[in-house]
């Protein structure tokens, strides 16, 4: 299957899936939008409302806003890939629960199996700790590492800015690093087929205070 082929049927599969008690709350899953062929990939936390509504990652006002982000950093919507660690969205935006993590686990391992990315930018605490055992996100943001082969850069949720507007400009100064990270990737990528497996360095105060996920495997 190409890889277009396998982010279709995962979408399909995701529309359907009653795999947790999510879907008792959904009226469109949200698989994902983009390119299958693109090097980078976004990855937020789950869908709220307007996404719902209509089935697509990212509509309303911090979608809005995340567009400005990319076109900042030179880049389309329509030339990445967005996506969430969940395909539902949690009643009242509540965090993703474990199980509904581990439920939608193997949607978002497939898709980035399938998309193979240079760079995967979590948007959010939650889908960095996919990636990061127990971190804050005020620490790391804006910092690459290397995970699995490829390049993870935390950044905060477009909705943070919007909830905290001091944190405009951090989050803008964040994604003008992009294209530089992008390049710095591909670089590596190319050079070395199995670059180091790093972790930010956190001495203690820099650790979650016990709110954050637990990180789960994705390969």
């Amino acid at each position: 299957m190409t890889p277009e082929e396998v982010l279709q049927e995962i979408a399909e599969q995701a529309r359907i899936c009653t795999r947790c008690k999510l879907h008792h709350f959904r009226k469109h899953a949200v698989p994902g939008v983009g390119s299958a062929n693109t090097r980078v990939m976004f990855i937020g936390e789950g869908p709220g409302f307007y996404e719902n509504e209509q089935g697509l990652p990212f509509v309303g006002a911090a979608g809005k806003f995340l567009e400005e982000l990319l076109g900042d950093a030179g880049l389309t919507r329509e030339g990445v890939f967005i996506t969430n660690v969940v395909k539902c969205r949690p009643p009242s935006n509540r965090d993703p629960e474990p199980d509904e993590l581990n439920a939608c686990k193997t949607y978002l391992e497939r898709q980035i199996a399938a998309i193979n990315p240079d760079v995967i930018v979590t948007l959010g605490r939650v889908s960095m700790g996919y990636f990061i055992d127990q971190a804050k996100i005020s620490s790391i943001h804006g910092r690459d590492f290397w995970s699995h082969g490829r390049m993870v850069v935390a950044m905060y949720h477009p909705a943070a800015a919007l909830h905290q507007p001091s944190l405009r400009s951090v989050v803008k100064e964040d994604f003008s690093k992009l294209p530089a990270l992008i390049v710095k990737a591909q670089k590596a990528r190319e050079t070395d087929h199995d670059p180091d497996e790093t972790q930010p360095d956190l001495p203690g105060d820099e650790l979650d205070d016990g709110q954050g996920v637990e990180q789960l495997s994705l390969f």
